[in-house]
């Protein structure tokens, strides 16, 4: 067995590992994100799966449950800004220049985008001295200027950290090219991956979606809008990640393709034209010994002669019958022409003239 596989008996499900670690499933999944449970892949391909050793370092960490809690701990907008000190709005404007980076979301009953972070990062950005003429004061105008021209950069931070969360967990290289695919546009991978097969792949092992809204939902549409890259210079830096994935990924091995099938045997080559003479599919008469050839007997003679006459047309037969009749020629015509033929003249040549 190699050290990836783990048998079932010997590994947890999520729900039962959360469980175990008193987390709430939302603290869990955060958990295995940032790195703090590792897990590994279900040998029966169920997704992931935690390790009972796993499950025991976690426990014997100094702190737990409380220090593995406020490692994954999610604040919003109004939490977050009264951990570093600011109003809302100043926060807002701190996440949107980028300066703080969300590590999650989630869409409220009025359909409107809730951004979450991590308290222990705002915590570090709070005590850091190089931030503090952010959390005070005037803004500096170049950044008073972006936020004029619409600057948001909360989904691109959220996009590329979800990457790197899923990157993570990967080890095949036509998933890790799948998870970079996820985050751009079909015809972004269309124009990137020609091959129609390497495409399906890569859609069979798509990461599931962040959202569970119905398709075509206004949630669901709400959440495609964030998942999918939108900056030219973050498109272009996907299409390159994705094109040298896809490199990586054939090298290891090319992916399954369709056997070839009945319909793929090349047809026959169509039958020559039939002789005129005969219909399709007749096969030619051999050749006979003419009936008077000599030798033959008479009986045999008698019997080819019948059997040519059963095998002649009708359309033959009519016309060697209209033939003989327009060469046969009246009595008077036949004594015309045998007082004029040369025997005849030559008879009334030699009989002497009366005088």
């Amino acid at each position: 067995m190699s050290g990836t596989t783990v048998t079932q008996s010997a590994t947890l499900s999520l729900s039962r590992a959360a469980r175990e670690l008193e987390l709430r499933r939302g603290e869990f999944d955060l958990a295995l994100n940032l790195g703090c449970v590792r897990s590994v892949p279900d040998e029966g391909g169920g997704g992931r799966r935690i390790t009972r050793a796993e499950i025991d370092r976690v426990r014997a960490e100094s702190g737990f449950p409380e220090a593995l809690r406020e490692r994954v701990k999610a604040v919003g907008t109004t939490e977050g800004a009264a951990l570093v000190g600011v109003t809302n709005a100043r926060f807002t404007r701190l996440a949107r220049l980028g300066l703080v980076v969300p590590v999650k979301f989630y869409l409220n009953r009025y359909r409107v985008v809730v951004w979450l972070y991590l308290a222990e990062e705002l915590g570090r950005f709070a005590t850091d001295e190089h931030n503090a003429p952010l959390l005070s004061g005037r803004t500096p105008e170049a950044l008073r200027d972006q936020l004029s021209e619409g600057l948001d950069l909360r989904p691109r931070n959220w996009r590329g950290r979800h990457l790197g969360f899923l990157l993570r967990q990967t080890q095949n290289p036509w998933a890790r090219a799948a998870v970079v695919a996820s985050l751009l546009d079909p015809v972004h991978v269309a124009e990137v991956v020609k091959d129609p097969y390497e495409r399906a792949h890569l859609n069979r092992l798509r990461p599931a979606p962040v959202s569970q809204a119905a398709p075509d939902s206004p949630g669901a549409l709400i959440t495609e809008r964030i998942t999918t890259a939108d900056d030219p210079d973050e498109i272009g830096w996907l299409r390159a990640d994705l094109g040298q994935s896809v490199l990586e990924a054939r090298e290891d091995r090319l992916v399954p393709r369709p056997t070839p099938g009945p319909s793929t045997v090349p047809a026959p080559a169509p039958a020559r034209a039939s002789s005129p003479s005969r219909p399709a599919g007749v096969p030619p008469i051999a050749a006979r010994p003419s009936p008077t050839a000599t030798g033959a007997p008479r009986a045999v003679r008698e019997r080819l002669r019948a059997t040519d006459a059963s095998l002649t047309p009708p359309e033959s037969a009519r016309s060697r019958r209209l033939l003989a009749w327009l060469r046969r020629r009246s009595p008077d015509e036949s004594a015309y022409s045998a007082l004029n033929s040369p025997s005849c003249t030559t008879e009334t040549s030699r009989r002497p003239s009366r005088s």
